[in-house]
């Protein structure tokens, strides 16, 4: 895949705010659905140096801009004591490869550095957990409901990459599965504005409600 830097650092306040503006015209509002962070897990989804490292194999240009916002709602999470999950996508081997190795001809080896979370977004708290997942789904083999389920978390807010494919499935398991699903706009990527923009809409549409961050940090603030 090519990727694009379809956003930077100087201009993803201004993106941020058109890409919901287009959005909300399209999409009708889910008043029945309000975050709280008190009973919502922030999913951090693979942001690992393969995709969010310059010199990673999958270099996604786009981190670059969103890994502050992702830095900025982590940091949110912790001072409300609220459960933070870091996922890594890593694999042993082609036998766990699954329909990845027939899609894809190269994958994240589990042990290398590229399947290392960036320097930027470490686990700090006690309570923050990190996942080792081999899918796009965040939930499959992982344990991850069953740790929301323990910590009363019945809401679950999306971030990371890759915005149309571990992001998007992840925020469809976390429908299906009975949690109430939010996504930061400004805070996935993927590699073209237009799979970006294409899988927001998506989801919007039929599984989750999308949100800039600073609103989001403004609900923390309440």
């Amino acid at each position: 895949m090519r990727s694009r830097a379809y956003v930077t650092s100087q201009n993803i306040e201004r993106k941020g705010e058109a890409w919901l503006a287009s959005l909300r015209r399209r999409v009708r509002p889910r008043p029945n659905l309000r975050l709280n962070p008190s009973r919502c897990a922030l999913l951090v989804i693979d942001l690992v140096h393969y995709f969010a490292s310059p010199r990673g194999r999958a270099y996604l240009p786009a981190t670059k801009a969103i890994l502050p916002n992702v830095g900025r709602l982590v940091d949110a999470w912790h001072r409300r004591g609220g459960a933070v999950v870091f996922t890594r996508h890593a694999h042993e081997g082609p036998h766990d490869l699954g329909m990845l190795g027939k899609f894809f001809s190269d994958y994240i080896h589990f042990g290398e550095p590229e399947a290392e979370l960036v320097d930027a977004l470490q686990p700090v708290a006690e309570s923050d957990l990190v996942l080792r997942k081999t899918t796009y789904d965040a939930f499959a083999g992982t344990g991850l409901e069953t740790h929301l389920r323990l910590t009363g978390c019945d809401q679950v807010l999306v971030t990371g990459v890759l915005t149309q494919m571990c992001c998007e499935t992840t925020a469809r398991s976390a429908f299906v599965l009975g949690f109430e699903t939010f996504v930061a706009a400004d805070a996935t990527a993927t590699t073209g504005e237009r799979h970006h923009l294409a899988s927001l809409a998506g989801m919007a549409s039929c599984v989750a409600v999308v949100l800039g961050t600073r609103e989001i940090l403004d609900m923390c603030a309440d």
